[in-house]
């Protein structure tokens, strides 16, 4: 099956809430939305609020999603989740999550790797 890149990530995002339910950590929002842009997944891990980055990939031992995220992806994404804190009074501990999927040539999943504390947390002080 051919996939366009924004059906990967669509199909990816998918794969990643249904991990992230089966881990225990609770979906709060898919694909968040503000004037800022947008963030994939938010979730509550225990005590935390995870914004988490989904990159869709094919499985491959050189090609990860986490080298996606570069420095300008991380202050884009931290500027959304600055805003989701301060629009929600939400009092949980913030960190910035990745999360990879992998996909095989006929798009199932072949591997998950989360990677909790990826880059810098938000914060009401911090500056972007």
């Amino acid at each position: 099956m051919i996939m366009n890149n924004h059906q990967r990530g669509a199909l990816g995002e998918q794969y990643a809430a249904k991990y992230l339910k089966q881990q225990g950590i609770k979906i709060l929002e898919k694909n968040y939305k503000c004037k800022l842009g947008e963030i994939d997944l938010i979730a509550r891990d225990g005590g935390e609020i995870a914004f988490i980055e989904v990159k869709t990939r094919p499985a491959h031992p050189y090609v990860r999603g986490m080298y996606a995220v570069d420095r300008t992806k991380q202050q884009h994404l931290l500027r959304v989740a600055s805003w989701y804190l301060s629009v929600t009074a939400c009092k949980l501990r913030p960190r910035m999550d990745v999360l990879e999927v992998e996909l095989d040539a006929e798009q199932k999943l072949v591997r998950v790797n989360h990677i909790k504390g990826a880059f810098i947390q938000p914060g009401p002080y911090a500056r972007y």
